[in-house]
């Protein structure tokens, strides 16, 4: 049973962090492609973070860049990736959802929600 689940979401001041991890598991995520998206109401899904399988490349939307870190622990059956978020903005306020790609295999999580306020 594939299960990609999110937590540590909350609400934060403006300027403040949160640290968002995603447990995956039922599938060899070591090998997959993993990253975090987020979704604002009234808009699109939007990229926010990438980490390869190996964990050697990362990649940022500039929105986030340099506030926003993506890691990874495949030490474990079940695969672990984080997002650090520092000096969180108001416009950061979403749900943030986990994604796992392999070639053209792609899962989702349910998301967690981020509230930032100012």
């Amino acid at each position: 049973q594939v299960q990609l689940v999110e937590s540590g979401g909350g609400l934060v001041q403006a300027g403040g962090s949160l640290r968002l991890s995603c447990a995956a598991s039922g599938r060899t995520f070591s090998i997959y492609t993993m990253g975090w998206f987020r979704q604002a109401p009234g808009k699109e899904r939007e990229f926010v973070a990438v980490i390869s399988w190996s964990g050697s490349n990362t990649d940022y939307a500039d929105s986030v860049k340099g506030r926003f870190t993506i890691s990874r622990d495949d030490a474990k059956s079940t695969v672990y990736v984080y997002l650090q978020m520092n000096s969180l903005k108001p416009e950061d306020t979403s749900v943030y959802y986990c994604n796992a790609v392999w070639r053209n295999i792609d899962y989702w999580g349910k998301g967690t929600l981020v509230t930032v306020s100012s």
